[in-house]
This record gives structure tokens, sequence and C-alpha cells, in this order.
């Protein structure tokens, strides 16, 4: 059993020794293709970063000018209600019902007159963060095709020589 472990053991040494393919050496061309390749790539991805950073901002300025509309409509609904409650605290016996009414039509204007606000700010950002995600998208893509096109002229250049 020892002697037959001892050359299954050998014999997997002796032909990984065997496996293995001497490296093709490198010529001067397959080095500058090599260089080429990898400084188009630095290049794309340095521009795709670019895009990634710029459409990181336009989102992170979106979401903060839609907190600010949406909380200017949220301030104006709440004074048009206080308002409405001064209104009807102010108005004489005899006219409370009719104070009441026309309070609660103000107020439910002025709620419907910040909820469209509101939605409006969100459907913004909404949209400035799906044209983010395809810009990021399309510089993806750009990228890999850089990538690609250098591994390409690199084969090309390697099978030249």
């Amino acid at each position: 059993m020892n002697k037959l472990l001892a050359t299954l053991i050998a014999g997997l040494f002796a032909t990984s020794v065997y496996a293995q393919t001497p490296a093709a050496p490198v010529t001067p061309a397959v080095a500058k293709a090599t260089v080429e390749a990898q400084k188009d790539v630095a290049k794309a991805e340095s521009k795709e970063m670019k895009v990634d950073a710029k459409a990181d901002d336009k989102n992170t300025k979106a979401v903060a000018k839609a907190h600010a509309k949406k909380s200017k409509a949220h301030a104006k609904a709440v004074k048009v209600n206080a308002d409405a409650a001064a209104d009807v605290a102010k108005a004489d016996p005899e006219d409370k019902m009719k104070a009441e009414a026309k309070a609660s039509t103000k107020v439910a204007k002025a709620n419907l007159s910040a909820e469209k606000k509101m939605i409006k700010a969100d459907a913004k950002v909404e949209k400035t963060a799906v044209e983010g995600s395809a810009d990021k998208a399309t510089a993806a893509a750009k990228t890999a095709e850089v990538k690609t096109e250098a591994a390409a002229d690199v084969k090309k250049a390697a099978a030249k020589h």
C-alpha cells in the first residue's frame, strides 16, 4: 500500500512538471499594446467614476431640494390650518357653523395643495435617480467595451509576432 501510494504521488509530481507550458516571450509590440490597453482602460474607468460621482451629486441635490419644497408646503398647510382654527374661534356663536365650514374648505384646499407639491417633489427625485442610474449603466457599458477592445488589441499584437 505504501509503495503504491508513493508511486501515485511521484507520478502526480512528474506529470505536473510536464503539464506546465512555458510562457511565451513578450515581444516589444505586445508590451507596447499592453501598456496602451492599460492606459485606455484606466481612462475609461476614470470617466466612469466621474459619471458616477456626477449622478450621485445630482441625486443628492435633488433630494435636498425636494425636502426643502416639502417642508415649505407642509409649513404653509400648517399655517392655513392654524389661521382657519383662529377664524373659527373668533366667529360669533350664531356664525360658528358657517365659519367651521369655510375653515374646513380652506384646510382641505391647503392640504391638497401641499400634497400636490410633495408628490411633484418626490416625482422629480425619482426622475433624477432613474436618469442617474441610466448614466451609470451607460458609463459601465462603455468601460466594459473599452476593456474588451483593449484585450483584443493585445491579442492582435501577440498574434502578429
